[in-house]
């Protein structure tokens, strides 16, 4: 049996309303938010109380997802900078299709994004970027040239 989708991508962070902030200006909207706790998390995650909130965001066409979580207990760990280059080893960004690159990264720099590079064009196909949020968060935006 294959697997039926992919459902959403966790990002932890430190400040949730900034990365909220951040993912709305984008153009995902706000499912939920919320505390999660108790023993079915712990459960699931391997760590004993937990204690978090939770927002999960979704792409306006209701097929992608990408889940925040603030962990007040146990503390966050740090994995790598903030700033970490691209080659870094693990998930190192979520690509969004956008129908602008330079308006989305105009508005995304309202919320402190900066360009990792710049934006270029691949062959007459996409306008490409990867722009660095809050606490690090990598996206590429990705437009389709016509």
């Amino acid at each position: 049996m294959a697997i039926q989708r992919m459902d959403n991508v966790l990002v932890v962070v430190e400040d949730l309303d900034a990365v909220v902030s951040f993912f709305v200006e984008l153009g995902m909207e706000l499912e939920g938010q919320g505390p999660v706790e108790g023993r079915w998390v712990e459960r699931i995650i391997g760590l004993e109380g937990v204690r978090q909130d939770v927002a999960m965001l979704r792409t306006p066409d209701g097929h992608g997802r990408v889940e925040l979580a603030k962990f007040h207990a146990p503390a966050a760990v740090r994995g790598a900078a903030e700033d970490a280059p691209t080659n870094t080893l693990g998930i190192r960004r979520i690509m969004f299709a956008v129908d602008d690159v330079e308006d989305t990264v105009a508005r995304l720099r309202t919320r402190g994004a900066e360009l990792v590079g710049e934006v270029v064009q691949y062959e007459d196909v996409y306008r490409l970027c990867y722009v660095r949020g809050p606490e690090g968060i990598v996206v590429g935006l990705a437009e389709q040239v016509d």
